[in-house]
C-alpha cells in the first residue's frame, strides 16, 4: 500500500503538540507495517528537533514551492505519485484530488469556535474556511479525543459520527520516565535562575492557555509569607497575542519570582518538568492535553482546568479548578504543597493514569485506520 502523509509541519522552529504528534507517530509508521510505502511530503528543512526516523520504506520528498504549497504543490505531486490514502495530519486538505486517493485528516481542537477573540482575523478566517473544507470533504476523520469528536458533531451537524474515529495522543516515555538527575537538574536551573521550589507550566504562551489566571493565583498564593520561596515558572515558545501575558506580568508585583524561560529543549523539558513541585495546566480549552500525561509519568502533582478534554485525559489524577477562579487555583496549589500524603497520592494515580495512553498504541490506531477506514 502507497501511503502519503503531510509533514511540513515538522520544517517550522517553533515546536507544539501537533509537531510532536506527526513526528512521533513516524517513530512507528515504517516498523509497524514494513510492508507498505510511505510518502513523506515537506517544503523546506526539518526542524532538527523535529526530523522524523528513517526508514527504508519511507520516501522523504522535498517539495519547495512559494505559496499554496497544499493546494498546488503538493497536490501536484500526490497526483503524480498516485498515493492510496493520504493522511492530513492538520486541519487542511487539498481541494483536488484523485478519485481512487482516500483522505484522513486529523482534528486536534476546535478552539477557535469557542474563542474566536483569542486568534488574529487571518487566521480565524482562514481556520474555518479550511477546516470546514476538511471536515466535510475528507474520506475520514481521526478526533485526538472524545470531546474533539462532539464538538465536531456540534459545530458540523451534517457530518455522520461514524466518520468520526478518536484515536487518543501519547506522550514521550523517553523524556518524562526517568529518575531525577539532581546534578543535571541544577545546571538546567542555574541557566534559567530558576531558585528554590516552583510551580511549572509549559505550552505555548496564548490567550486560549488562560496564563493570566494563573499569574493571579500565584499572586494570591505570595500574600501568604509561606511561600516566599515558590516561584512559578511559564516555560514555552510565545504563539500568538501574548502581549497580554507580559504586560501582566509585568505590571505584577511578584514579576521578580515569575520566570519566562522561553523555549525549552526537549532533553532539558523533562528535568525542569522532575523537578517542580506542582505542575499546573490552567488551559481555556484543549483538544488533548499532552503536558499533563507528561507531568504524570515524571511523578510530578498536577493541578488542571476542569474543561474540554482534560477530564478525559487526566481522570481522577489531578485537583480541578475552574477556569477563570483564580482564588479556586491557588487553594488547590495551596493544598498540594502543604500535604504531602495528597502530593503521594497524586502522584500515585498520576503514573495509573498515564499508562493508558502511548505513542505507540496510537500510531498503531493511526496506521489500521488509514489502511482500513
Amino acid at each position: 500500500m502507497k501511503i502519503a502523509i503531510q509533514a511540513a509541519d515538522l520544517d517550522w522552529a517553533r515546536i507544539d503538540g501537533t509537531r510532536v504528534y506527526i513526528l512521533n507517530l513516524l517513530k512507528y509508521f515504517g516498523q509497524f507495517d514494513p510492508h507498505s510505502q510511505f510518502l513523506i511530503y515537506h517544503k523546506k528543512n526539518f526542524n532538527p528537533e523535529l526530523t522524523p526516523e528513517k526508514f527504508s520504506n519511507y520516501k522523504i520528498r522535498k517539495i519547495p514551492f512559494p505559496f499554496f504549497w497544499t493546494q498546488i504543490r503538493l497536490c501536484l505531486s500526490l497526483f503524480w505519485e498516485k498515493p492510496d490514502v493520504l493522511w492530513m495530519p492538520m486541519h487542511n486538505i487539498p481541494l483536488f484530488r484523485n478519485k481512487k486517493m482516500r483522505t484522513v485528516v486529523t482534528i486536534h481542537d476546535l478552539a477557535f469556535k469557542y474563542f474566536p477573540d483569542h486568534f488574529r482575523k487571518y487566521d480565524l478566517i482562514k481556520l474555518n474556511l479550511l477546516v470546514g473544507w476538511a471536515v466535510r470533504r475528507s474520506d475520514g476523520i481521526i478526533a485526538i479525543s472524545q470531546a474533539t469528536k462532539k464538538d465536531i458533531l456540534k459545530f458540523y451537524p451534517s457530518i455522520k459520527e461514524n466518520k468520526i474515529k478518536v484515536i487518543n495522543h501519547g506522550f514521550d516515555k523517553e523524556v518524562f520516565d526517568k529518575d531525577r538527575n539532581l546534578e543535571k537538574e541544577q545546571e538546567i536551573r542555574k541557566k534559567f535562575n530558576i531558585q528554590g521550589r516552583y510551580i511549572f507550566y509549559i505550552g505555548a504562551l496564548q490567550p486560549r492557555k488562560n496564563l493570566g489566571t494563573l499569574i493571579s493565583a500565584f499572586e494570591e498564593l505570595k500574600k501568604d509569607g509561606q511561600y516566599k520561596d515558590v516561584k512559578l515558572v511559564l516555560a514555552g515558545e510565545k504563539a500568538w497575542l501574548w502581549d497580554g501575558i507580559f504586560s501582566q506580568i509585568e505590571n505584577s508585583l511578584v514579576k521578580k519570582e515569575i520566570i519566562t524561560p522561553g523555549k525549552i529543549k526537549f532533553c532539558d523539558l523533562g528535568h525542569l518538568m522532575r523537578g517542580a513541585e506542582i505542575f499546573c495546566f490552567p488551559s481555556l480549552y484543549e483538544g488533548f492535553g499532552i503536558p499533563v500525561l507528561e507531568a504524570f509519568n515524571s511523578r510530578v502533582p498536577v493541578v488542571c482546568a476542569n474543561n474540554s478534554s482534560l477530564p478525559e485525559v487526566a481522570g481522577e489524577a489531578v485537583l480541578y479548578f475552574e477556569p477563570k477562579n483564580y482564588s479556586q487555583l491557588s487553594l488547590q496549589i495551596k493544598k498540594v504543597l502543604d500535604n504531602p500524603e495528597l502530593r503521594n497520592n497524586l502522584i500515585k494515580k498520576g503514573l495509573a493514569q498515564a499508562q493508558k495512553f502511548s505513542w505507540e498504541k496510537c500510531a498503531q490506531e493511526t496506521l489500521e485506520y488509514l489502511k482500513n477506514s
